[in-house]
């Protein structure tokens, strides 16, 4: 049953039709291989757009931006990035919840179906998965930037090396004079970063919305919506499937909460937020 389509947005009606959705056009010629172009997000609550942790803090935002990771940065550990970096700094931030400019993603569509179900809080809600073409969107980079990842290296995405080569500092993305939106993949911090195969979103300016640019290049970006009434079946497959916050949590706080949503009740639905819950969204 085919679902509907409001521009690039794709309500789905089945499981169906949410893989075949999710995995559209990844078939790749060159390579042989189904290989996606496309980030994906999950998130629980369909209506929630793509606004960063830091945005959301307010006004001033380059200001709260260069405290937040000047700080940061001080505090931590001295051997908590493998290499002293401003972008190892601001990628171990964003991975342990600091406020910044960056977006989480991952290269695996069942990683963001986790993230879009995970969460019993908003089992009321339609949920989403978001799409971007990084691929495309790296291909709109400036030339600079352009040059070294995609015609250089021949890479499909940054790592924080190749951005810091690039780019030494976070001021020094305004010196392009143009909005973007880059990926990069972080360092293999632990475990969850690895099992999560995540990388995020980063753009050029702390205050640039990541919905305000893909209006703007509508070609770039899916979002599959995922009824709430299919939500329960979606999360039952996965489950089977070993994609649990066990597996990417790894370590008790991820196994808790595995065992906590797994036992819930399934229709003590005012119950759901007593389920301890880890950050997906």
């Amino acid at each position: 049953m085919p679902g509907t389509i409001r521009g690039m947005e794709t309500r789905v009606t089945g499981w169906t039709e949410l893989n075949e959705t999710l995995f559209a056009d990844a078939w790749q010629e060159e390579l042989g291989l189904h290989r996606s172009d496309y980030a994906f997000r999950g998130c629980s609550d369909a209506a929630r757009g793509l606004t960063s942790t830091l945005t959301r803090l307010g006004d001033e935002i380059e200001t709260r931006e260069r405290h937040l990771v000047r700080n940061f940065r001080k505090y931590a550990a001295r051997d908590a990035v493998p290499v002293d970096s401003p972008w190892n700094w601001l990628a171990l931030g964003q991975h342990h919840g600091l406020p910044t400019r960056l977006l989480d993603w991952t290269f695996s569509p069942y990683v963001a179906l986790h993230f879009a179900t995970a969460n019993l809080a908003h089992a009321t809600h339609d949920a989403a998965v978001w799409m971007v073409d990084h691929v495309q969107a790296h291909r709109l980079l400036p030339d600079p930037l352009r040059g070294r990842v995609v015609e250089g290296e021949g890479a499909i995405v940054f790592t924080t090396e190749l951005l810091g080569d690039a780019v030494p500092d976070l001021p020094d993305l305004a010196r392009f004079g143009e909005d973007f939106v880059l990926f990069v993949e972080p360092p293999s911090f632990d475990e969850r970063i690895v099992n999560q195969y995540a990388l995020f979103s980063l753009t050029s300016r702390p205050d640039l919305s990541l919905d305000e640019w893909l209006e703007d290049h509508p070609k770039l970006w899916r979002k599959v919506v995922i009824p709430a009434e299919l939500k329960w079946e979606v999360r039952d497959k996965l489950d089977q499937a070993n994609v649990t916050e066990r597996v990417l949590f790894p370590g008790l706080d991820g196994l808790s909460a595995w065992l906590a949503r797994h036992y819930l009740p399934r229709r003590a639905e005012t119950d759901m937020r007593s389920v301890p819950a880890l950050r997906s969204d």
